[in-house]
């Protein structure tokens, strides 16, 4: 792979005739207000239907309150609204198509995804397993038919969601406004490490996803596999939750970080080398 190919993703933007410099800002503007928008009328539901102590809590409570169902599909609609909000503002702003966000091709590659999906998830439960067994349960068993379907659906939504924003939107917009694609892989890192409320630890930990997440996005000029990568971490961590094995925390401690990076980076070694050896960076097409 050339180096044009390699960065094609990244640069994207630029290869439309409306393009201009500007357009990506006016599409944030945009979307942010009808995201908060869509998130407003999901409260007032949350509100109406479980009263607004429980929206308060949720909103104020940081991560450790996500620990139940309800809890979880709330967290997840909040996000997942981004979807709608980002595409009707490129709808409007008429810049490029919805679909460059997601891939070079202008599909959603279902069967990479899935494929994408499958190691990382049985890495990443693996690894919660063993900092479970090192810590001792921490959590209360919920095991529900109403959690799965959340954890199954909502959460992988949630996850692609966050792709859409930070590895097609925002990525893609500093790789057109500098034409350096390191340059934009860091700098939605940073953004998308200080968009989450975690401390310090947990920040330089996000910030490592989104390098590797950013990575895979520019590798294989799509979000196809950042997404499995994201989702199999989120998907986990939930699992976990729900059997009560483990607490969601705002707060990580400095060997839980430690920990944790050396295994994402292992993770990202791996990947790449399936993915290589495979050929599943190849069926991104043209």
């Amino acid at each position: 792979m050339n180096d044009k190919e390699f960065s094609d993703f990244i640069t994207l933007p630029r290869t439309f005739e409306k393009y201009r410099w500007y357009k990506p800002i006016i599409v944030f503007i945009i979307g942010f207000i009808l995201m908060v928008i869509f998130q407003l009328v999901m409260d007032e539901i949350f509100i109406n239907l479980y009263g607004l102590s429980f929206v308060d809590n949720l909103v104020n409570g940081g991560y450790e309150v996500l620990n139940n169902a309800l809890a979880e599909l709330y967290s997840d609609l909040g996000v997942i609204v981004m979807i709608p909000a980002l595409y009707i503002a490129s709808k409007i702003v008429r810049d490029r198509s919805f679909s460059s966000y997601i891939s070079k091709s202008g599909r959603w590659n279902f069967k990479l995804y899935l494929k994408a999906l499958a190691i990382p998830l049985v890495l990443f439960i693996i690894f919660n397993a063993i900092s479970a067994a090192i810590t001792g349960p921490e959590g209360t068993f919920q095991l529900s038919f109403s959690y799965l379907i959340v954890i199954l659906i909502f959460l992988p939504l949630q996850c692609i969601a966050e792709e859409l924003v930070f590895r097609g939107l925002i990525m893609q917009t500093f790789g057109a406004w500098f034409k350096i694609p390191i340059v934009a892989v860091i700098l939605q890192s940073i953004i998308f490490a200080l968009s989450h409320g975690y401390n310090t630890f947990g920040l330089f930990e996000i910030f490592v996803s989104g390098l590797i997440f950013g990575f895979f996005a520019w590798k294989t000029n799509g979000l196809e596999v950042s997404s499995a990568l994201h989702t199999a971490n989120n998907l986990s961590i939930s699992l976990f939750v729900m059997l009560g094995i483990i607490t969601p925390t705002s707060s990580p401690q400095l060997w839980e970080t430690v920990a944790s990076i050396v295994f994402l980076i292992l993770l990202a070694i791996i990947m790449h080398y399936i993915g290589n050896r495979w050929d599943w960076f190849g069926e991104i097409q043209e």
